[in-house]
């Protein structure tokens, strides 16, 4: 009996591991992670923290700011003195956001391009660095962190 009951156990506790999964979870490409729309939580100029949502005290204001990659391959770039922009993007690699044929084309940029390094990327949380620095915010290269709301 006690024979028969530490067998019966045993193949509880291995049919729970084979229903429940012994694997890692696969993590979703990064194209998919980062469809979603974004904003400004915190943004950095040449490093200097110039905006904290919810701060009273922000250089810059960056609430209009937002990155619309909800519709692949579509893009809405909206900088934060509310000018928007509509074109493509794509993610070359892991490590790389660019966007492209933006119209207008922002200033400052070749062919209506601009290209951001992702530091980081979470489900809410996306962490992005521009390549080439802004004419906008005085030729600083800008990092920022965003959230989906």
């Amino acid at each position: 009996m006690r024979k028969t009951s530490f067998i019966a156990f045993f193949a509880v506790v291995a049919l729970i591991n084979l229903l429940t999964g012994c694997g890692k979870k696969k993590v979703a490409p990064v194209s998919e992670r980062i469809a979603k729309v974004w904003t400004a939580r915190i943004v950095e100029e040449n490093s200097a923290t110039v905006y904290t949502r919810g701060a009273t005290a922000n250089v810059r204001n960056y609430t209009s700011f937002k990155l619309d990659l909800s519709k692949p391959p579509v893009v809405t770039y909206t900088e934060f003195d509310n000018n928007t922009f509509t074109g493509q993007y794509s993610i070359p690699s892991d490590n790389r956001l660019l966007l492209t044929n933006l119209n207008p084309v922002p200033s400052g940029t070749t062919n209506g391009s601009i290209e951001f390094t992702i530091v980081s990327l979470t489900d809410s949380e996306l962490k992005i660095t521009r390549t080439t620095p802004s004419l906008k915010t005085g030729n600083t290269t800008n990092t920022y962190t965003l959230s989906n709301p």
